[in-house]
């Protein structure tokens, strides 16, 4: 008996609460609209705070509740994981109140939202880009705010999956040899410009080893006339592969590069 009540209890809060809903929605008192998404963003049903909060935006505009009722469209998007829509939201609000009372929150979850929106480094990364713009924008606003660590630690890892989606790129064109032109030459491009880009990346040594490789490769097929010349690119290659990462696992790979090269370098 007693379950019974509880669920008849439950099932009326719901319905009574879903009725103040649709009051709120047909009410033109703005304050009263107001004061009702806040408190649904305050009981987390983000659903019903944006829809409020999307029309309040305008008529709230230029008041005193105009700033905060923009940040809170933002978090709105945000906490429902609509990080797309909260970034638009954020941005708005960093272009209306750029020393407003939320401008460190917002430039903070602007990019932290594309963060957690960043897809695996084989897909398309623009989410990855625009969170460490974001990010960086922050750390470049509020170098003291308590979320710094979080900022960087963040902004390595997307750096991370940049420099790996261009080590698949890389790996990709090694892959395909010559097949429809000189990918080797690709290769080595893609991996140079990914080192200059990202000079600390954890994959540095994988990218020298496989400019290595590249050009080994590309000199083993060249015309006679450019033979020696590549070759000996290869071994410099060689000795600064050697130099930048002497413990390196790939270390019998390069010496046998090496021992290969010599054969077609004059003393």
């Amino acid at each position: 008996m007693k379950g019974k009540f509880l669920i008849i209890a439950v099932v009326a809060l719901l319905i009574g609460g879903c009725g103040e809903y649709t009051k709120v929605l047909k009410s033109r008192d703005v304050n009263y609209r107001y004061a009702y998404a806040k408190k649904a963003y305050d009981q987390k049903k983000y659903l019903q705070a944006v829809t409020l909060l999307t029309d309040l935006i305008t008529p709230l505009r230029g008041t005193a509740d105009g700033e905060e009722a923009l940040f809170l469209l933002a978090m709105s998007y945000y906490e429902n994981k609509d990080y797309a829509n909260s970034g638009v939201y954020f941005k708005t609000y960093i272009s209306r109140y750029p020393k407003g009372k939320y401008a460190e929150l917002a430039r903070f979850y602007n990019g932290y939202g594309y963060y957690l929106d960043s897809p695996d480094p084989q897909l398309d990364q623009s989410s990855t880009i625009k969170a460490i713009e974001g990010l960086q924008s922050f750390l470049d606003f509020f170098p003291r705010s308590d979320k710094v660590t979080i900022a960087q630690n963040a902004i390595f890892e997307m750096q991370d999956k940049l420099t790996l989606k261009e080590l698949q790129n890389a790996q990709l064109y090694y892959n395909m040899g010559n097949f429809l032109g000189n990918n080797y030459q690709a290769a080595i491009i893609t991996s140079q410009n990914a080192l200059k880009n990202y000079p600390y990346s954890k994959y540095r040594e994988d990218f020298e080893l496989l400019i290595l490789k590249s050009k080994y490769q590309e000199a083993r097929q060249s015309v006679d006339e450019r033979k020696e010349e590549r070759f000996r690119d290869v071994i410099d290659e060689y000795f600064s592969f050697t130099n930048n990462f002497p413990d390196s696992k790939h270390l019998k790979e390069a010496q046998n590069i090496y021992n290969l090269s010599r054969h077609y370098v004059k003393d």
